[in-house]
């Protein structure tokens, strides 16, 4: 008996398939003879689709993490902003720097 070589499902496919399992209409064996995946692979990406489904709704931790990461990115571009006004505005004084820029 030769192995088949591994393959890789895209993540449409996935959730086609788990999306399947979830309705209940077939059987996990006919979902794997339908879609030639094993059934406990269904029951894995279905099990997943079931955990992840929260993440659709609601804020997960990556959505809050991007919001206070804006945040400090702000912050730390107005406090470079006052640097560079303090240091042109010093370097214009000392006459190393024209003020006409």
């Amino acid at each position: 008996m030769t192995r088949r070589p591994r393959r890789n499902h895209t993540a449409a496919f996935k959730a086609k398939v788990a999306l399947a399992a979830l309705k209940g209409d077939k059987t996990l064996a006919e979902l794997a003879q339908q879609f030639d995946v094993h059934p406990n692979q269904i029951a894995d990406w279905k099990t997943r689709l079931q955990e992840g489904a929260s993440g659709v709704f609601g804020e997960d931790q990556a959505e809050q993490q991007v919001k206070v990461d804006v945040t400090r990115m702000q912050a730390k571009i107005g406090e470079l902003t006052l640097e560079n006004d303090f240091l042109e505005t010093a370097l214009i004084k000392a006459g190393l720097l024209s003020a006409k820029r």
